[in-house]
């Protein structure tokens, strides 16, 4: 199918071939039959590409620190390999979809295939659409008309928290789509309206739409005639949909207002705000969060979980409802708002436009109807080159590997590491396709697929290699056992103890591998050969600066991420299972009072009397060492900084061992994988410790 990515990197906007879209639960698949370019959003996407690396650090003020953060802890390279990698990922265009129903995930109601639909979908032929962020078409309303649904809900939103009153004088500033859409919305509200804009056009559309209007390309003053407009009272409201770096808008507003009046902003301005405008007239100002209710929330948008109407009677879902009822009583007209019309085979003719000095306003993009098929969700990336299959070849060829997930880890960190260390790169799956097709391209597999059943049936692929998310792991693992494939599951192994067991019963024969690549990483090697030479116990303190990340975040919800401890705190349980060389004997954990509950100390006693504790806290600061391990033992000291620096402290004949850049032993992980499949050896770690990590780490959680 076709879509429409936008490089970030190099600001190019692709017409790509990608695979359907998997149906996850709680979605719809949607064949798309029209969408709208959304000019304000899209541009700024396309201008971001296109600038220089200096103007986009100047767009981005928080990432840049971000960056220089980063450097601090892991060195210059990998940073800079880092934010080039996240650049280089295409990004899907588009939130304003119409189309029909072909397939509906299990347990949704309300819906039926061939329903028509209006959804927040990407620019592409078919789309796969949470249930909340979806809502049937009346047949009153075209197809056409439908596809502004999305972006008139974002300014029924603002609106919303305006809460006009009937005959109330409110200003639109900014008369593109929303402002537009937001004059109607408050003209059908009783409201008295005047609209501010330079575009002689978008004036006069807003004049026929029942607002007086100023146009400011002229020199007239909004200040002046807004208190004209009101008068002389002053405005009771303003709604700011223009999209500007300038903060002048916000000024004009506050000016305009009436005391105690309200300021809601809709689009995007500079907010450089005079706290003298605000506090002499005691006015509220709001920044509408897009949609409506539920926008941002996980448990809403991703999981479908609704809020109860009688506590929450306008949500995304039911804005957008609102709006296409305006539309279908005709109290909403879109029509005279579409300016051009372009095949998506012609997109880049349209972005062209939306990029240039053109006069362009409502950009629709039409989709012939598209029939699914099974073989329409994997899309070859690269000409056979095997006269035989794969597995009749040299021993050399044996390690075929396919991987499930293409996340930024997996495209920066494991899938370079895996080709690095001589594995053919079969397939690559991802459920809407967009990252499997760049990372398909990027590393030269042969094919790309949104049919993870594909992998584990392949007769070509030998291993398996796990990126999703951490409550998929478990399923999969299974699943390419069950196969006859080998395994490497990124951490963690599994998030319960029952799918523990079940894993244990079923891995005989395959390799299975947790990526716990930090025993691998060089410096840890040394500490390891320095111990060999130590008789006695030994004790470990391992602090992990892991830092905060937000409750919501899907790595702390305990169904989907399973939390930190099991999924990250578990690589530090595995170092010192690794360094100690004995088995844990008992192990606890003490959690500090936190809403996150994210920082934990946990103890191990291992059987030959060493002990260790991995301090993993989230309320450090920055400016501190990230991973930080000291070894006591023998009356010697070890201490190793962020895998770059380490130092001996009464070490015979070792003082340090510093890294130019951090090696965490990523690839030497993955090729240990790859060489044990090669050759038919042993796992590179023990699958006991594996299970005995994934089973401490469960039970401390």
């Amino acid at each position: 199918m076709k879509q429409i990515l936008q490089s970030l990197k190099t600001g190019r906007t692709e017409i790509a071939e990608l695979p359907v879209p998997s149906t996850k639960c709680g979605q719809l698949l949607i064949t798309t039959t029209c969408s709208l370019v959304s000019a304000g959003t899209e541009r700024m996407l396309v201008e971001f590409g296109k600038a220089g690396w200096i103007d986009k650090a100047r767009q981005q003020p928080d990432k840049v620190r971000m960056v220089l953060d980063k450097i601090k802890t892991d060195g210059l390279q990998p940073t800079l390999e880092a934010v080039f990698n996240k650049l280089d990922q295409p990004l899907p265009l588009g939130y304003c979809n119409v189309g029909r129903i072909a397939e509906i995930a299990k347990g949704i109601s309300g819906f039926v295939p061939g329903d028509r639909v209006i959804s927040n979908g990407k620019h592409a032929e078919v789309v796969s659409v949470p249930i909340n962020l979806c809502a049937k078409v009346p047949d009153a309303v075209t197809d056409e008309e439908a596809a502004f649904t999305v972006l008139g809900a974002i300014a029924l939103q603002g609106i919303r928290l305006v809460q006009p009153t009937l005959g109330e004088t409110i200003v639109v500033t900014g008369l593109g789509l929303v402002g537009l859409m937001t004059v109607q919305l408050l003209r059908a509200n009783g409201c008295r309206v005047l609209g501010l804009d330079f575009d002689k056009q978008k004036l006069d559309l807003a004049r026929q739409f029942g607002a007086e209007v100023v146009d400011l390309a002229v020199g007239q003053d909004p200040v002046k005639v807004a208190e004209l407009y009101s008068r002389g009272r002053g405005v009771d409201a303003v709604i700011v949909t223009a999209a500007t770096k300038s903060s002048e808008p916000m000024h004009q507003a506050a000016l305009m207002c009436r005391k105690r009046g309200r300021i809601v902003l809709v689009g995007v301005t500079g907010l450089e705000l005079s706290r003298d405008d605000f506090f002499k007239k005691e006015l509220t100002f709001q920044v509408s969060a897009s949609y409506g209710p539920g926008r941002y929330d996980s448990n809403y948008e991703d999981k479908g979980q609704d809020y109860p109407v009688g506590f929450v009677r306008w949500t995304e879902q039911r804005n957008f409802e609102a709006v296409l009822d305006m539309m279908a009583d005709g109290r909403m007209d879109v029509k005279p708002m579409i300016s051009h019309r372009f095949a998506i085979e012609d997109a880049e003719q349209a972005y062209a436009l939306v990029g240039g000095a053109g006069p362009s306003l409502g950009i629709l993009l039409t989709y012939p109807r598209i029939k699914i098929t099974p073989d329409g969700r994997t899309v070859s990336l690269a000409p056979n080159t095997h006269p035989q299959p794969l597995s009749q070849r040299g021993m050399g060829a044996k390690a075929v590997v396919s991987f499930i997930g293409a996340g930024n880890y997996a495209t920066a960190v494991l899938i370079p590491a895996f080709k690095a260390g001589g594995a053919h790169l079969r397939s690559v799956a991802s459920s809407a396709g967009v990252s499997g097709l760049h990372a398909g391209r990027k590393f030269g597999f042969e094919e790309t697929t949104t049919d993870t059943n594909r992998l584990f049936s392949d007769a070509e692929t030998t291993a398996v290699v796990v990126t999703t998310q951490h409550d998929s792991h478990a399923r999969f693992v299974l699943q390419a056992l069950a196969a006859g494939k080998h395994v490497f599951v990124e951490k963690p192994l599994c998030l319960t103890l029952d799918e523990l067991a079940q894993i244990e019963a079923a891995a005989q024969t395959s390799l299975v591998m947790v990526g716990f690549n930090r025993r691998f990483a060089p410096q840890i090697k040394k500490v390891s050969s320095l111990l060999k030479g130590v008789t006695g116990p030994k004790s470990f303190v391992m602090t992990v600066n892991a830092g905060a990340i937000p409750a919501d975040h899907w790595t702390q919800d305990p169904e989907g991420g399973g939390g930190r401890i099991i999924g990250e705190a578990c690589h530090f349980i595995d170092l010192l299972r690794f360094l100690a060389g004995s088995r844990i004997a008992s192990h606890q954990m003490t959690r500090m009072d936190s809403p996150t509950k994210d920082s934990v100390s946990i103890s191990l006693k291992f059987e030959d009397g060493s002990m260790g504790v991995v301090h993993y806290f989230a309320n450090g600061s920055k400016a501190f060492p990230k991973e930080r391990l000291e070894v006591f033992a023998a009356g010697r000291v070890l201490q190793l900084d962020n895998f770059r620096k380490l130092q001996g402290f009464g070490w015979p004949g070792f003082t340090k061992m510093n890294l130019w850049r951090q090696d965490k032993g990523q690839k030497a992980c993955a090729a240990a994988f790859v060489q044990a499949i090669k050759t038919g050896g042993p796992a590179a770690i023990p699958l006991d410790e594996i299970f005995e990590v994934a089973r401490v780490s469960i039970e401390v959680s």
